[in-house]
């Protein structure tokens, strides 16, 4: 006989050879449960002697009225406003939120999602790292029962909410605007491969690359580091030859901008009349850059609003959000680093 001290969901989720997520809401007596499942559920855990956690327990039976939000940094102000957004939906909701930041690190997100696992929160908001590869964290933190919304940086193959903006859109809208003033040799600046937000973004932007017959759409992505010596190297060495130099750059993340503006100005290139400019940004200060920036504005604000909608309906109502996706539209603000002189 297993102790009743070693008795957990995940024992009786291997004897019987179910999910997790199934035992706790067997257990729980959940109507998503067949009769016949509660059943088996509990008769393994009478002979397996299990007793609940009820500090862990205490996120069905007394409610933390917390959220977690869960971002890579606060720097970017894409980030800061979605913070604000959530805030100003969850406060009226009664909860209030707890930030982790993950720093761009899956090591750090894992660590989160441990201390989350003792049921401190009643629901999680996620913005994914950048060079996630797997997910069993996430799915494992899910099949207890917690509910979790993705906004911005997803994992696809999860059902459960998600709020993000029209990335295939964006990238091709961007990369039309610049054809549009003229570029002949446009690329894209990216920051990772495994996002599916700048996966979209590359997909419309290469769409718009294909459809006016630009060649080399498959070799005008790069994949630039977010170090800042390593960053600054690898703008430097793409702006320094003349003859393979891009007269069009989208950059994918706001972080980049200030590094291409200081490469541009080393080299004495000139935005727009040699090297026209576009980026995803939520910049307060991007009409003030010299010359004012084009941006994809994303809408931030009513993202965080939208997350924490849906987390604070799946908590209250006690529903599932599979499948559930909003989409919120970007915006192109055109000012002069792309306009034709």
């Amino acid at each position: 006989m297993i102790s009743q001290n070693h008795t957990t969901i995940k024992t009786i989720a291997a004897k019987l050879g179910i999910s997790k997520g199934t035992v706790s809401k067997a257990l729980q007596d959940s109507h998503e449960i067949s009769i016949a499942t509660k059943n088996k559920v509990l008769e393994a855990a009478n002979e397996l002697h299990y007793k609940p956690n009820h500090f862990a327990s205490g996120l069905k039976s007394r409610k933390s009225k917390a959220i977690a939000v869960i971002v890579p940094e606060i720097v970017d102000s894409f980030f800061s406003l979605a913070i604000k957004g959530i805030e100003t939906v969850t406060q009226k909701k009664g909860y209030h939120i707890n930030i982790y930041i993950t720093n761009d690190l899956v090591s750090k997100e894992k660590e989160i999602f441990k201390l989350l696992s003792d049921g401190r929160v009643d629901g999680v908001l996620i913005s994914i790292c950048r060079d996630a590869t797997c997910s069993d964290h996430i799915k494992e933190l899910m099949d207890t029962g917690m509910p979790l919304v993705f906004f911005d940086r997803v994992v696809e193959d999860i059902e459960t909410g998600k709020v993000v903006t029209d990335d295939f859109k964006s990238g091709y809208n961007a990369a039309q605007h610049l054809i549009e003033q003229g570029c002949k040799r446009v690329c894209f600046f990216s920051i990772s491969e495994n996002l599916s937000i700048l996966q979209k973004r590359v997909e419309g932007f290469k769409r718009a690359l294909s459809e006016k017959h630009i060649t080399n759409a498959d070799n005008s992505v790069y994949q630039i580091s977010t170090d800042k010596n390593k960053c600054q190297e690898t703008i430097t060495s793409l702006l320094s030859d003349p003859d393979l130099r891009p007269d069009g750059i989208v950059i994918s993340v706001e972080l980049l901008t200030i590094p291409i503006y200081t490469v541009c100005k080393a080299l004495n290139i000139s935005i727009p009349e040699d090297l026209k400019v576009i980026c995803f940004s939520n910049l307060q200060y991007a009409s003030f850059l010299s010359p004012p920036l084009t941006t994809i504005t994303q809408p931030a604000f009513e993202i965080g609003e939208q997350a924490a909608s849906l987390i604070c309906s799946a908590i209250t109502n006690n529903r599932s959000l599979k499948n559930e996706k909003i989409i919120c539209p970007s915006q192109l603000d055109i000012r002069n680093s792309s306009l034709v002189y």
